[in-house]
């Protein structure tokens, strides 16, 4: 989702004048528009393999068992942050969890190493075709 977020760009209005946490001054009225889908590819938020799919990145490195490591709201965007964050977000996480674990243990995935994502602009980020993979059942 870092890489491939459901809704990469977004805009709000500001109601009244403000300023972000950079130091960014915000008039009323003004529209501030941000990009999940550029800054989840940013190497300075994420590093040199920003565009690298590295699950073991949202692990804690100073624990054997490799404990989950939840990243700040506000660097990792896909649901957004602060008061405004997206109310389904836990239960996106539950459905994705679930639904990984169901398939991982019934089957193998195996998807097209050579494949590249071709996306199509809408409201809601998407593939073009869907993504092509091989599917056999675990024996």
């Amino acid at each position: 989702m870092r890489l491939y977020p459901p809704v990469p760009v977004n805009s709000v209005q500001a109601r009244a004048a403000d300023v972000l946490p950079d130091g960014t001054a915000v008039g009323a009225g003004w529209f501030v528009s941000y990009n999940a889908y550029a800054m989840g590819r940013m190497e300075s938020v994420w590093g040199e393999d920003a565009r690298a799919y590295r699950p073991e990145r949202w692990l804690d490195p100073d624990t054997a068992e490799g404990t989950f490591r939840p990243e700040s709201p506000f660097r990792y965007i896909v649901f957004h942050a602060g008061p405004r964050i997206c109310l389904g977000k836990e239960m996106a996480y539950i459905q994705m969890k679930s639904i990984v674990a169901c398939v991982v243990e019934e089957l193998e995935v195996a998807v097209d190493g050579g494949y590249t994502p071709r996306q199509v602009a809408s409201l809601t980020l998407r593939m073009a075709d869907g993504l092509p993979v091989m599917v056999k059942a675990r024996s």
